[in-house]
């Protein structure tokens, strides 16, 4: 893909596995709501989608009482969750070789932006990425169609150039309506079926396909 200059990354799911770190969050935010949980599996579905989202949908939440579950969890991520996460196989060396090649790395995330610039900072991968485009504290920007839109902005990309990448349906339909590339990864927690349904433009497995598909 010669023509590809900027890449925009999803962070979780795609570039750390941040299970515990997220599960350990939303079992601390669902004790200090009163509310019990008996299928813990089953929160996995809260990784990529925007979280006051994910809480409102599965437990029939207020605006009020969902905002509030958020408080709950960020009081807990921000302190121990935001340091419970591991690199995803070869994505260091991965990040590296593109950086190495001149590539403009980015990081695209409904995650909020000062956890996400403190997880790159405690992974020692800052001084890889161009910007870190997150969402903010009051629960707006989460949306990943106006997350990408923003960073197109922000730093000039052309969309020709560009490329998103992503492990859930939300990074695929956020890179088409900003017309631009996506390529699904399928080591993430998104389904394969979930990921098919999205149409990506490509699938990739591991990081050493979506390198040698990036670099020619």
């Amino acid at each position: 893909m010669k023509e590809i200059r900027n890449v925009l990354f999803d962070l979780d799911g795609t570039i750390i596995d941040p299970k515990e770190g997220i599960i350990n969050s939303i079992i601390f935010a669902l004790d200090k709501m009163g509310i019990q949980e008996t299928n813990h599996s089953e929160l996995i579905s809260f990784i990529g989608p925007p979280l006051i989202h994910s809480f409102s949908n599965r437990y029939q939440l207020s605006d009020k009482d969902a905002k509030k579950i958020v408080d709950f969890y960020r009081e807990y991520y921000s302190t121990k969750g935001i340091y419970q996460n591991t690199l995803y196989p070869d994505a260091l060396k991965s990040i590296v070789s593109l950086n190495k090649e001149r590539y403009r790395l980015f990081i695209a995330t409904s995650k909020p932006t000062i956890f996400a610039e403190k997880i790159i900072s405690y992974l020692n991968l800052t001084k890889f990425f161009e910007g870190i485009i997150g969402s903010n504290l009051n629960n707006t920007r989460t949306d990943k169609t106006e997350l990408i839109s923003f960073a197109l902005d922000k730093y000039i990309l052309k969309k020709e150039h560009t490329v998103m990448v992503g492990d859930r349906m939300f990074d695929i339909t956020g890179a088409k309506n900003n017309s631009i590339i996506s390529i699904g990864v399928t080591f993430g927690y998104g389904s394969f079926y979930e990921l098919q349904h999205a149409k990506p433009e490509i699938l990739v497995n591991n990081y050493p396909e979506l390198l040698s598909l990036l670099i020619r």
